[in-house]
């Protein structure tokens, strides 16, 4: 072997040992590089299975301590203990839960149950107010756990910024701030981190039973919702299945009211999109009815955070209170809607009105109610006046028209043409007596939707009713009888005997008809039949119809004793007799129309001659 073949043997060796230590020098470092990439990996995303089958293993103290460790990692808003904190003010009172930082009760304290207990319009799982995030797959804000901080300022206002941290920078706020001496709190919505135009917003509200009569409790219940172009709508929560209405006209609010009270969300920017679902079926004897709102809120755009404005209404359906607000939220309280929606405007702009001006210095609300009706009545004493007054022109008129009625017989016809002209020539309208109660028809619709709605009656008591917003009972049955129910209302009784005696003094001071039987009897069947529909109504209204028609017998009495003279009016009738009748308008219309069709007949026989 030579020197050249030696040397090329000793550098391939050493070729081969460096080679060698060099592939165990980068192995080694793999494997280290290896375990420690797995420890990583191990502590950032942990094998549940892995640890809990370890830790069953394991003595309870290790077991803790690992499970605390492993609650270390993971950002604080996934851990937590849900913890109830308050904020409040003068009227309201409002409990939060730290997990998911939204109200699950709310007490109003200047209101008590029909039973006197503290009234919670709602309280209890199954309220809430949730985000979906945009952050791990629609995270709601439901399952995080909130850090309160509580602040408190000189006026008497508190707010409570519920902070949740959601880890690399990622957070969300929800404030919420409630003034000193007022039913709406604000609630703002803070995202940062995670860039988002709009949230999706679930809202769910289970109402309880605060009134006497649970049947007409849910019967007043209803959903309200106001469109950003000022159009509103609304629909009763149905008893035995629920309703869902979709919208995807800009919504401003949503509000869920009861008989006496409501919880309203607002929105400052308005809900894109809103799914409303409410229903009343359900076992439990203390919930009226459920509401579920699904609604898209959109977020005002930030450097690094996104924000939305809401307002949150949690209080009474008093009228001057919810028009403070200036949302047309007033609207919620029914004083007239359907075909008899033209009502709410007397309401409005005439008896509401007196109605406040009386209570500012009357507190006794069944005075209030008299004076109420006493003013009406002097509004209208002249259609009343009129309407009396020609009734008695129908009743000196009626020997003569026996007269006739036994001259014509039977026909019909003939009787109604000869009845007009006497009518005509005596100058007696024969509408003279309904056109005038026609004008106090929009006055007992108006009192009809306005006292049942007003809470100022709620819990006010007179005579023997304890509350004048419910019905009164002197004696309950322990049983239903159909059409009419389980009690006796002493008001209703009174309503309708004195009904049917005005309905007695009525016929007895105006002709009847004899050709129509049903018109005899009619006035002492309606009254009846109300009696039943009546029964369950606020002893407000039917104590207001039962002094309305004691006004109304003795204001009769006073204008026919003192200001009818039916002799002066014989006399009157006798001298229009003896003028030359001018026909009116109408008459002579129908002449041109009587000329017209005699020509036209005249002209069709020569026709048919050619």
């Amino acid at each position: 072997m030579d020197r050249n073949q030696v040397i090329g043997f000793v550098l391939i060796a050493l070729l081969l040992i460096g080679y060698i230590s060099y592939n165990q020098y980068e192995q080694k470092k793999f494997d280290v590089q290896k375990k420690t990439d797995s420890v990583a990996a191990a502590r950032l995303r942990p094998k549940i299975d892995s640890v809990a089958k370890t830790a069953a293993t394991m003595p309870a103290a290790v077991n803790d301590s690992a499970a605390e460790a492993l609650k270390k990692l993971q950002p604080v808003a996934f851990n937590g203990i849900a913890e109830t904190v308050t904020l409040e003010n003068k009227k309201l009172a409002v409990q939060f839960n730290t997990k998911g930082a939204y109200p699950t009760g709310a007490s109003l304290k200047d209101y008590k149950t029909y039973g006197k207990s503290p009234l919670f319009l709602f309280n209890g799982n199954g309220n809430s107010l949730s985000a979906i995030l945009p952050f791990d797959n629609g995270r709601s804000t439901s399952t995080l756990f909130f850090t309160p901080t509580v602040k408190k300022e000189a006026d008497g206002s508190q707010s409570i910024d519920f902070s949740g941290d959601l880890g690399n920078g990622k957070k969300v706020d929800i404030i919420y701030s409630l003034p000193a001496d007022d039913y709406m709190m604000s609630c703002n919505i803070v995202l940062t981190g995670m860039p988002a135009q709009s949230v999706k917003l679930s809202w769910q509200t289970i109402a309880l039973h605060t009134e006497k009569d649970m049947t007409n409790e849910r019967l007043n219940t209803q959903v309200y919702y106001r469109f950003k172009n000022n159009d509103n709508d609304y629909f009763t929560v149905p008893g035995n299945e629920e309703k869902t209405i979709h919208n995807d006209a800009t919504t401003a609010w949503i509000g869920f009211r009861k008989q006496y009270f409501s919880t309203v969300l607002i929105s400052e920017d308005g809900f894109t999109k809103a799914d409303i679902k409410a229903g009343a079926k359900t076992e439990d004897s203390m919930v009226v009815a459920h509401n579920n709102c699904e609604m898209v809120l959109p977020l005002r755009p930030g450097a690094n955070a996104q924000s939305a404005a809401l307002k949150w209404y949690i209080g009474p359906n008093d009228y001057n209170t919810l028009k403070s607000y200036k949302m047309s939220m007033e609207d919620m309280v029914p004083l007239g809607y359907g075909i008899m929606s033209f009502v709410k405007y007397i309401n409005k702009f005439a008896l509401i009105p007196i109605f406040y001006l009386l209570s500012s210095f009357i507190s006794n609300y069944a005075v209030i109610i008299m004076l109420m009706t006493i003013f009406i009545r002097l509004i209208l004493s002249f259609f009343t006046y009129k309407s009396y007054l020609s009734s008695a022109k129908m009743r000196i008129l009626k020997p003569e028209l026996d007269v006739l009625r036994a001259k014509i017989g039977d026909d019909q016809q003939k009787m109604s043409v000869e009845q007009m002209k006497l009518y005509r020539e005596a100058g007696v309208n024969p509408l003279g007596g309904c056109l005038p109660m026609l004008f106090q028809l929009p006055i007992l619709l108006s009192m009809y939707y306005m006292f049942p709605s007003f809470i100022e009656f709620r819990q006010k008591s007179f005579l023997w009713a304890d509350d004048l917003s419910t019905y009164d009972s002197i004696f309950n049955f322990g049983f239903s009888i159909p059409f009419y129910g389980d009690h006796i209302s002493l008001f209703t009784l009174l309503m309708t005997a004195s009904s049917l005696f005005l309905a007695v003094y009525n016929r007895n001071m105006t002709p009847q008809d004899p050709n129509n039987p049903m018109m005899k009897y009619m006035p002492y069947v309606f009254p009846v039949i109300l009696m039943g529909v009546f029964n369950k109504m606020a002893a407000a209204l039917t104590f207001y119809y039962t002094f309305s028609n004691l006004l109304s017998i003795a204001q009769q009495f006073i204008i026919q004793k003192y200001f009818i003279d039916e002799k002066a009016i014989h006399a009157q009738m006798q001298e229009n007799r003896n003028k030359p009748a001018a026909p009116s308008k109408w008459q002579q219309k129908l002449q041109e129309m009587q000329s017209v069709q005699a020509e036209r007949s005249k002209i069709q026989p020569r026709s048919n001659k050619k």
